[in-house]
């Protein structure tokens, strides 16, 4: 299925997803990416449906016909401070801050989006399956929050970070359990299923 390559007639549109919104552990990290207009690939799809070899296929792609992209990583001391809906906001915010030429218009993955600096933006349900920029976006969000994980795999090997990526799967659960939490888990999340909701 191929996607389309814009949602409106501006010249600087530009695609915003971010990854690691239900994690347990590490960042949210957003990105964004402004594609040129007769921008075509293939292969190009929400990320979620990529194995992780052909998502680091293509970062480079992405990263070299570009017009510009950037990405920005929310710390869990933040996405606890200010909860991981805003967080997700702000990552993709901070991405958005970063771009030049600035976008003349965003279009954004989900339903839930805050104004940035004026500039008309629509939301898109399912958008990183639909528009190339919003699935780039989607590609370069994960993979720069998967090198992150894997990093601090090394520091935490017991977590399995390498595997999981902080995501809540049973093996995540049980280490936290037997091995307590980290300062890159999210203390405002229900990290073991019988634990109460922090009232932070």
């Amino acid at each position: 299925m191929n996607l389309k390559p814009n949602f409106s007639e501006f010249e600087f549109e530009c695609g915003t997803d971010e990854a690691g919104r239900g994690c347990l552990a590490g960042p949210v990290t957003g990105a964004a990416v402004i594609l040129p207009k007769k921008f075509n690939n293939t292969i190009l799809n929400d990320s979620k449906l990529l194995s992780e070899k052909s998502r680091n296929l293509l970062k480079p792609t992405i990263e070299s016909e570009a017009k510009t992209f950037a990405f920005h990583h929310i710390w869990p001391n933040e996405i606890d401070r200010i909860n991981i809906l805003n967080a997700s906001i702000l990552a993709m915010h901070k991405s958005l801050e970063q771009l030049n030429p600035i976008p003349q218009f965003i279009i954004v993955d989900g339903n839930r989006f805050k104004p940035f600096n004026k500039i008309p933006f629509e939301t898109i349900v399912k958008g990183d399956s639909k528009y190339l920029s919003i699935a780039a976006a989607s590609i370069l969000a994960k993979t720069y929050r998967d090198a992150y994980m894997l990093k601090i795999h090394d520091e935490y090997p017991m977590y399995n970070w390498k595997q999981n990526k902080g995501y809540p799967t049973k093996e995540h659960r049980e280490a936290i359990r037997k091995y307590g939490v980290t300062q890159y888990h999210r203390m405002s999340f229900r990290l073991l299923p019988e634990q109460l909701k922090l009232e932070l």
